[in-house]
């Protein structure tokens, strides 16, 4: 049986809008500074307030950070769900509510063990204003939980200090909840619970962040200076961290004026228009958004794909079809952003798994765009673009250098013989190009979204056309070299047996992969850092006789992708699916696999 120590799930159910999540976040943050890895989920509705929202924290000691099913300690604090957080708990786990009121006798299982605090009747008779008692309830039920788990109450009051730094009237009442919560625990039960935290050193210098602040502080080291963006979630956070660092480090020393703009634009359409005539000009600009707003994006997408426009695009994917699950998770975009427009358009994705990527992903996707010329789309998700994760810490070399791609100065173009904004003069597909005002009389040229010739000159002659076209191919195959390549786990190949995945499906493939080889079923694995595929990615699938694509949606988007692309046999690629709104689980990978594995395999699996 596994250990309890560092090793559990624990789920708070609230009431949204009643200030429960700094509560919930001061309590995954105390275990964070005790040294023990942990990765908390926001489960919440679409709507303001009222409805029930959860906040589910993994403790793992081996750093197992994806989703796990099962909780062992539920915090119940909603009346409206509670029948169904019952049964949520496993059998032996804990169940914590407010004893306030009686639970009915329908809600007792005999298999759970019900710790009662109450918490109404404690803060009423501690604070007398209403909206105090609502908020320090969420800090009595962590100091529960501090005597319950073993956190130590100096890490929890530090973290106090730090959040109400200047406003230190509100450390005295919050510190008094918490001790209220304590108290309560070592006067009426047994502590702590043989599910428990020991402090620990595997924490290093990782910091906690969630994916979008990353992708904002990354737009602003990548060189964007102007971002034009319609509020969508889960997307909105990405143009909100840009701004929160552009205020930071974007602001002239000497004027103090801003040397940025964030465009609020009417709708989707208007912000990718805005994003693209900015680029057009020169600047380097992106927008962020979910799967509506890159629907309706496409036509521009193909504009800029089709007059070689850089442009960044991030996509932070959310369930659909249509408005869908707004604030729950998918990888369900894939398709529609790889052929985003009509016509014969691709466009080039981005992958990133963990914040550090996004950081990374971010700043490096504007040199991509203007080395290619053309839209570049990061493809995040709810998951890691909303929820905090583990992260190595992100760095920058002060030294580095954007990359412009082929751009004419004013010399180059005194220098040229003649101008011709589409002519191949590299053999690589990708053209040189001009921007507004370098020169007085040279470098102009009309730039078009219908067919024209190497000089940019209207036609509508079919070989032409074809000629455009194959050089547009051409530059998609010098993409292939450009693009982040695949991460390989292994240098030479060990099973027949292969794994595909990308993006937030990496923490539960890697944990699959983990157990599973504990059981002595192994696999070769890639993880997808980007589209198009290169050779390694063809290379690894022929290699193996099953290859198994781990992915959140439906449909099996990316294997219908690589299927497509790479001319491969659908039945070599066996797909693993999850779409349900919450992140992809090691067990729901471990099951899927072992049912196509020959002979079927019965993993055993202690969550």
């Amino acid at each position: 049986m596994l250990s309890k120590v560092n090793n559990f799930v624990v789920r708070f159910a609230n009431v949204n809008g009643t200030g429960s999540a700094s509560a919930n976040y001061l309590f995954a943050k105390a275990i964070f500074r005790m040294g023990i890895p942990v990765t908390p989920k926001n489960i919440f509705p679409s709507n303001i307030q009222g409805l029930p929202t959860w906040y589910e924290v993994r403790v793992s000691e081996k750093g197992y950070l994806g989703r796990r099913e099962g909780v062992d300690l539920m915090v119940c604090v909603n009346p409206q769900s509670v029948p169904n957080d019952v049964l949520s708990v496993k059998s032996g786990g804990y169940f914590l509510y407010d004893s306030t009121k009686q639970l009915p006798p329908q809600l007792i299982r005999d298999d759970v063990n019900y710790i009662g605090v109450p918490l109404m009747e404690i803060c009423q008779h501690e604070f007398s204003d209403p909206r105090q008692r609502q908020l320090f309830k969420n800090i009595v039920y962590v100091g529960a939980l501090s005597a319950l788990l073993g956190i130590e109450f100096e890490v929890l009051e530090q973290l106090l200090s730090e959040q109400f730094k200047g406003k230190e009237k509100l450390i005295t009442p919050n510190v008094r909840s918490l001790k209220l919560g304590i108290q309560y625990i070592h006067s009426n039960y047994v502590f702590p619970l043989d599910i428990r935290l020991e402090r620990r050193d595997l924490i290093g210098d990782k910091i906690m962040v969630d994916g979008n602040a990353a992708c904002g502080l990354g737009a602003v080291y990548g060189g964007a200076t102007v971002v034009a963006w319609y509020p969508i979630t889960p997307s909105t956070s990405v143009v909100e961290g840009f701004e929160m660092y552009a205020e930071k480090m974007r602001i002239d020393k000497e004027s103090g004026k801003k040397n940025y703009a964030i465009v609020q634009a009417e709708d989707e359409l208007a912000a990718i228009g805005i994003v693209i005539g900015a680029n057009w000009n020169g600047a380097r600009s992106f927008t962020a958004t979910s799967g509506p707003g890159l629907s309706l994006m496409n036509e521009f997408l193909g504009l800029a794909y089709f007059a070689e426009i850089p442009a960044v695009l991030i996509d932070v994917q959310r369930t659909g079809p249509s408005t869908g699950m707004p604030t729950r998770t998918q990888q369900s975009d894939i398709m529609l952003a790889a052929y985003a427009s009509h016509g014969d358009t691709k466009q080039v994705l981005l992958f990133p798994s963990t914040p550090k990527e996004c950081f990374e992903m971010t700043a490096s996707s504007f040199d991509l765009a203007e080395q290619l010329q053309t839209p570049i789309i990061m493809m995040t998700d709810l998951d890691l673009g909303m929820n905090d994760h583990l992260s190595e810490p992100f760095e920058w070399d002060d030294n580095r250098k954007y990359n412009r791609g082929k751009v004419l100065s004013a010399q180059d173009l005194e220098e040229l013989p003649h101008f011709g904004r589409y002519l191949d003069v590299d053999g690589d597909g990708i053209t040189y190009r001009t921007i507004p005002a370098t020169h007085p009389t040279k470098g102009s040229f009309f730039t078009r979204g219908t067919s024209r010739d190497e000089y940019a000159a209207y036609t509508e002659d079919g070989t032409v056309y074809a000629r455009n076209m194959d050089r547009l191919l051409k530059k998609w195959n010098t993409a292939k070299k450009t693009v982040p390549a695949p991460y390989l786990y292994q240098k030479k190949n060990k099973s027949p047996y292969g794994m595909i995945f990308f993006g937030t499906s990496t923490y539960s493939a890697e944990e699959a992969m983990d157990i599973m080889a504990q059981e002595n079923i192994t696999f070769d694995a890639m993880r997808l850092k980007a589209f198009p595929f290169n050779k390694t990615v063809d290379d690894f699938i022929n290699a193996h006789e099953k290859v198994f694509v781990i992915e959140q949606n439906r449909d099996g988007q990316m294997r219908s992708l690589l299927i497509n692309e790479l001319n491969l046999n659908p039945e070599k690629l066996i797909p693993v699916l999850n779409y349900d709104g919450m992140p992809i689980t090691a067990y729901t990978i471990m099951m899927q696999i072992s049912k196509n594995l020959s002979p079927a395999k019965t993993l055993i699996y202690y969550q």
